[in-house]
């Protein structure tokens, strides 16, 4: 199977905390040779220990972290360099501001449901706590247009059908 993607210069893969971006996100980007971003890494301290807290981050909160994103997948694609990025992404607004500009993105939703998402969240070491996993759906809407695939299956399952998905959209 080819493994460039030559049509897309981003890709996000998102979906409530938990649900299996980061591992999902890695595994995709080490497949296709891509950068790989991991939106953790951007939230501020003040956001962190909101969150560690137990806290809800409010859209005034979000605003800065997506715009540090949106222009860290500008820079990469000036430099024609295709990312993966792993981002909740949980409100169309934000989607609309993370592909702000972006020449060619897809988004990619992990799909799953309350329990087994709340399952997982028990086995993880984050600082989103698991209490927190209804504001993440109660803030969820979910993407008209995006790859959607189930996160009932393995990893190595949900790879190759992302591939087999994007490759479709050529």
């Amino acid at each position: 199977m080819d493994r460039t993607i030559h049509r897309f210069t981003a890709a996000i893969v998102m979906g409530v905390s938990g649900c299996g971006k980061t591992t999902i996100g890695r595994v995709l980007a080490t497949y296709l040779g891509w950068v790989y971003i991991e939106s953790d890494d951007y939230h501020s301290r003040e956001d962190i220990q909101k969150m560690s807290c137990g806290i809800p981050l409010t859209d005034e909160d979000r605003w800065p972290w997506l715009t540090r994103l949106h222009n860290l997948m500008l820079e990469y694609e000036k430099k024609e360099q295709p990312v993966i990025l792993a981002c909740s992404a949980l409100k169309e607004s934000y989607r609309q501001l993370l592909a702000k500009d972006l020449k060619n993105v897809v988004f990619i939703y992990l799909k799953g449901d309350y329990d087994l998402i709340w399952e997982r969240m028990q086995q993880r070491h984050h600082f989103m706590k698991a209490d927190m996993l209804k504001s993440q759906f109660a803030a969820l809407e979910e993407p008209q247009k995006a790859i959607v695939v189930n996160i009932h299956e393995t990893q190595d399952s949900i790879v190759q059908e992302l591939v087999s998905k994007i490759n479709a959209l050529l």
